[in-house]
């Protein structure tokens, strides 16, 4: 395994986590509920950018290792598989069961779209 690819995921890595804590504090600090709007808010973000990077990528010349600093290190750090199913458990074992079903319908259909929007957008400007 290449060292240098490794380090730029850890970069990458690294701003994400920070930005998705940051972020996702926020957000659930401004919306003062118990629904995890926090991780939902990252999850709809770096699903939007990584449609959006995925094409932008493919017209500019970067090397590998920054394409996975930014798709793997940094999205893979901003967006939360992990966190949005302790999320929807934890809202389960509280018997919140509509805002669970909610969180697993939300953080999908919103997560894709968003990837698709992200595709779109990036196609309406520089296509």
């Amino acid at each position: 395994m290449n060292v240098t690819l490794l380090l730029s995921i850890g970069i990458g890595g690294f701003m994400g986590a920070i930005t998705r804590f940051s972020l996702s504090a926020m957000v659930n600090k401004l919306s003062n509920s118990p629904f995890p709007w926090g991780t939902l808010s990252v999850n709809i973000l770096g699903s939007f950018l990584i449609g959006f990077l995925f094409f932008y990528f493919s017209q500019i010349n970067l090397s590998a290792n920054q394409k996975a600093m930014f798709i793997t290190g940094l999205l893979g750090a901003l967006t939360t598989f992990s966190t949005f199913s302790l999320d929807t458990i934890l809202l389960m074992q509280q018997e919140l069961y509509i805002k669970a079903i909610s969180n697993i319908a939300l953080n999908v259909m919103l997560s894709l779209g968003a990837t698709m929007l992200g595709m779109f957008v990036f196609k309406r400007i520089y296509l």
